[in-house]
């Protein structure tokens, strides 16, 4: 069986979050997409969650298909707030008005 998780899919995925401007989001769905693999948002966030060890990347602005954020990341609010990004009352992101039109 072939290793899914390579150095290659890792770059080009965190390629894609490099380029959600400041004050959108992207889905996990959307970056699987853009990268030609629909069906793997959870490998997108398995690959955001190791982010860290890659460089700095904007990991901040990529929240689920709901808008909902990352569980356990409390400084995610902080940074969106700081671009600019509001949540509604239920605490997710309004995706009409700032998901990345990509």
């Amino acid at each position: 069986m072939a290793k899914i998780l390579t150095e290659e899919l890792i770059y080009e995925i965190l390629s894609v979050v490099e380029e959600i401007p400041e004050g959108k989001v992207a889905t996990y769905g959307q970056i699987a997409a853009l990268i030609g693999r629909e069906r793997n948002a959870r490998l997108v966030g398995k690959v955001l969650s190791m982010a860290e060890f890659y460089g700095q990347y904007p990991c901040h602005r990529v929240v689920n298909h709901a808008g909902r954020l990352a569980p356990g990341w409390t400084q995610q609010k902080e940074l969106l707030a700081d671009e600019g990004v509001s949540l509604k009352a239920d605490g997710c992101v309004d995706l009409k008005a700032y998901q990345w039109d990509c």
